[in-house]
């Protein structure tokens, strides 16, 4: 799967219909990694503060996407606008976004930060329709709303907490944020693979909130690196929820509409409840089935309508 990947980041002829079902599976397998990544994190951050974890996975992400990248020899040249864009996207997606949520989620609840990001894909179809003028249908507009009372029925709404206010206000810049993020990444380019994209704003990531690190380096420095659960933690992270995931996301948005992307995200929700039930013990109601079930309809819907 990884070697597929990869192979059809660095070009590659393919169909329409070869398009749709690739795109499908790479969002779909990246929605899921991050809902494996939210049981991860939820782990891993009793040890390594939000920030500090950031900017770890981050380090850890540019140097296997950098090794990759000089493995394959790739030819590093932007043209000034793409340049712009694409530090756009590191700014607004890996920065912006990944820090609000972080934020977010800790001034509320887990559960309050998935039902906020739930209106992702309902600002992707309005940058897409604003910026890269995809047509705005009914149906989208339809997969959309199912899709969010799926995530509604399986997280259920738990607005609680002395800062949820600053919370979800928090989670709403994220929740933009990726969008736009989302949309920029479909307006760079073809002529960039997406493993240079994802390098290229991951570096910027890290290198923007190397100064919060250096600032705070005692944190760093607290941190027990030898702890088996923190190296896992950080190997799933770094590896594959940043460097792979990142990955699969910004080339599936090269293959599919930014306005259909959207949906794919949703399935991040479905993917963590599991994995919370399973690793964690958490429980599972019967809105969890009919979340599912009007999420993967709506994807289902993208996918066969593809007008």
């Amino acid at each position: 799967m990884i070697c597929l990947l990869f192979k059809i980041t660095c070009g590659g002829t393919l169909t329409m219909k070869s398009k749709t079902l690739l795109g499908t599976l790479l969002l779909s397998t990246a929605a899921i990694i991050w809902g494996g990544m939210f049981v991860v994190v939820k782990v891993v951050v009793t040890i390594i503060p939000p920030i500090q974890l950031v900017w770890l996975r981050y380090l850890i992400a540019a140097v296997i996407l950098g090794l990759i990248s000089w493995l394959r020899h790739e030819h590093w040249y932007f043209t000034k606008h793409d340049l712009y864009l694409l530090i756009l996207i590191g700014l607004i997606g890996n920065t912006l976004s990944i820090v609000a949520q972080e934020t977010g989620t800790w001034l509320s609840t887990a559960q309050t930060g998935a039902v906020v990001t739930s209106s992702t894909p309902t600002f992707m179809i309005i940058f897409a329709w604003a910026i890269l003028h995809e047509r705005l249908t009914h149906l989208k507009i339809l997969s959309v709303m199912m899709a969010t009372v799926g995530v509604f029925m399986i997280i259920g709404i738990h607005f609680q907490g002395k800062n949820i206010f600053l919370g979800i206000l928090s989670l709403l810049v994220a929740a933009v944020t990726w969008a736009l993020m989302s949309v920029l990444v479909k307006k760079v380019s073809p002529q960039y693979s997406s493993l240079q994209i994802t390098l290229f704003a991951t570096l910027v990531a890290l290198i923007v909130l190397s100064p919060v690190i250096l600032v705070q380096r005692q944190t760093l420095m607290s941190i027990n690196f030898a702890n088996p659960i923190v190296i896992g933690c950080l190997l799933y992270l770094g590896c594959i929820s940043t460097a792979v995931a990142f990955i699969m996301w910004n080339q599936g948005l090269q293959l599919i509409e930014a306005s259909r992307s959207g949906l794919f995200f949703l399935l991040q929700p479905i993917a963590g409840t599991l994995l919370g039930w399973l690793c964690l013990g958490e429980t599972i109601t019967w809105g969890f089935f009919i979340g599912c079930l009007l999420i993967i309809s709506s994807v289902w819907m993208t996918i066969r309508f593809n007008d």
